[in-house]
């Protein structure tokens, strides 16, 4: 019997909650074998599970679908084998200061409409 992804997600920590794992699959950001997935999902050996977290896509072969809780990270191997291809983990190493907000100094703390605009702006540049 396979596991819910939602809970296989967690338990391999790919997500820090349950509930992230949740959200993720709800907002189309978790794929098994190329289709966005449900939370209640069931996995199997050999699926590969496809996570966007920001601007990069990780992607994982289910080795162990049936996990019983959260486990260490050293024991993650034995679950889950981590295929995500080197290009897409190189996106790790942009340097973060490409995307800077300059202010001119002693103008204060930003507006509302201005944090607006940086909200705006920082959405498209990482989603």
């Amino acid at each position: 019997m396979g596991e819910r992804i939602d809970k296989w997600l967690w338990a391999v920590r790919a997500y820090k909650t349950r509930g992230d794992a949740a959200d993720a699959c709800k907002t189309n950001r978790v794929a098994v074998n190329g289709a966005w997935a449900k939370a209640s999902r069931e996995l199997k050996a050999g699926d590969e599970v496809a996570v966007r977290k920001g601007a990069v896509t990780f992607t994982f072969r289910v080795v162990e679908p049936a996990i019983g809780g959260r486990q260490p990270a050293r024991n993650v191997p034995l679950y889950a084998e981590n295929i995500t291809p080197p290009e897409e983990l190189a996106k790790l190493d942009i340097p973060r200061e490409t995307v800077f907000v300059a202010r001119d100094r002693g103008t204060g703390r930003p507006t509302k409409k201005e944090r607006r605009d940086i909200d705006d702006l920082m959405d498209d540049i990482f989603l």
